[in-house]
């Protein structure tokens, strides 16, 4: 680039650049000179391909020196411009949070809040939001913004829910559903208030399944389904002998199988842990004899991973008259009723609920002690026990116990 070139204009000059064109003419950078406080400023301004020509840049020079003398507005142009910059981003920020705080509760739910949780969530809990979202939520506040959505529209929508005879646990999911749509929004800047659904009381109820088959029920059962599906039949044999969720049955491979001796290992369980357990005689003849094509013991029709428990269950729960009279959900009979069958058989044979938390692979113990009442007296125990200790031989009695 060439040389500085001076303007009629005291404190204005130019150099050319050597290749680009304005127009018919070289492009020009411009820049001024001036004092400010004895000392000399210079700054460049720009092209006169950008807009600058030397009548508009002497007027900025004229700007600058009258901002030095009567201190008004910024004297310098990289001020002016940290300025403007500052604006440019204000203005901005302003923008994007109007442009946020008007999406409606649809929108975010259908732009931001469900693709991020179609990766981040199990197939069937991300489908389970989506049909509380679509069927009960969005009808009846899916066109309002989140600012303007109150703890007046949750009470709403529990109304709704409760007049259409939904259980409280459904109920109690659209409310947990509804504040992770919140919380994700606060986490990516849509919203900056309070979480409406923590204001509205909820629902009380004990959701806990209670029903657990007997010994005869599960012989039943098992009978039907050798007769009419031979994997339905394994898997379930597999839940009532080893304690195991339908969850980790299907995720189950060859690898996690030591026939040798007997042992199971379950890996990324629900709680987060590894355990191992031991096989019974049933189901060590089971895997035994059962086919290796491939990694998965137990496969889906098209060689994946099983994402639920077969209607072969149902039909044969159904069958055996399992369910024949039952209204109360907690006590109807479902896979994972083999799973409490197993624990709560375990606990009456008086092994003890500690034993029985690391067969389950529960997290905490209070988790387990809902079968705790099904254990053996333990006062009555204690009782007997005492009975014996005092009816031992003097002999025995005042034996020094060293």
């Amino acid at each position: 680039m060439a040389g500085w070139n001076s303007t009629k204009y005291p404190g204005v000059r130019y150099r050319e650049h050597e290749t680009r064109k304005h127009g018919i003419m070289k492009d020009r950078y411009f820049a001024v000179r001036y004092q400010k406080d004895k000392t000399r400023k210079e700054e460049g301004v720009g092209w006169a391909s950008e807009g600058w020509t030397i009548q508009k840049v002497a007027l900025k020079l004229a700007e600058l020196k009258e901002a030095a003398v009567t201190g008004q507005g910024e004297s310098r142009l990289s001020a002016q411009r940290k300025k403007r910059e500052s604006e440019r981003i204000r203005i901005q920020d302003e923008q994007d949070l109007q442009e946020k705080e008007s999406l409606t509760l649809d929108e975010y739910f259908i732009k931001k809040y469900y693709p991020s949780i179609k990766h981040g969530k199990r197939r069937t809990t991300h489908i389970r939001e989506e049909q509380l979202f679509r069927i009960w939520i969005s009808p009846l506040i899916g066109n309002k913004t989140l600012k303007d959505i109150s703890a007046f529209d949750i009470e709403r929508l529990k109304k709704n829910m409760m007049d259409a005879k939904k259980s409280p646990r459904t109920i109690e999911y659209c409310f947990i559903t509804l504040g992770q749509i919140f919380r994700h929004a606060q986490k990516h800047g849509y919203h900056t208030g309070d979480i409406p659904t923590l204001s509205v009381k909820r629902i009380k109820f004990d959701n806990k399944r209670v029903r657990f088959l007997s010994l005869d029920e599960s012989h039943r059962l098992l009978d039907i389904l050798k007769g009419s599906s031979q994997q339905v039949y394994e898997m379930a044999l597999l839940s009532l002998h080893c304690g195991l969720r339908a969850g980790e049955i299907f995720s189950l491979q060859w690898k996690d199988i030591d026939l040798e001796h007997g042992i199971i290992t379950l890996l990324d369980t629900k709680s987060g842990r590894t355990r191992t357990l031991s096989m019974t005689d049933d189901v060590k003849d089971i895997l035994m004899h059962k086919e290796k094509t491939r990694d998965i013991i137990f496969p889906a029709r098209d060689g994946g991973k099983i994402k639920a428990i077969s209607n072969a269950f149902t039909r044969a729960v159904d069958k055996a008259g399992l369910n024949n009279g039952v209204n109360d959900r907690r006590q109807k009979v479902t896979f994972h009723t083999l799973r409490h069958s197993f624990a709560s058989w375990l606990v009456m044979e008086g092994i003890s609920l500690y034993q029985v938390k690391e067969l389950l692979g529960h997290a905490s113990i209070t988790m387990t002690e809902r079968y705790s009442h099904l254990a053996p007296d333990k006062n009555r125990l204690a009782a007997e026990t005492m009975d014996k200790i005092f009816q031992k031989p003097e002999a025995e009695r005042t034996r020094k116990i060293f």
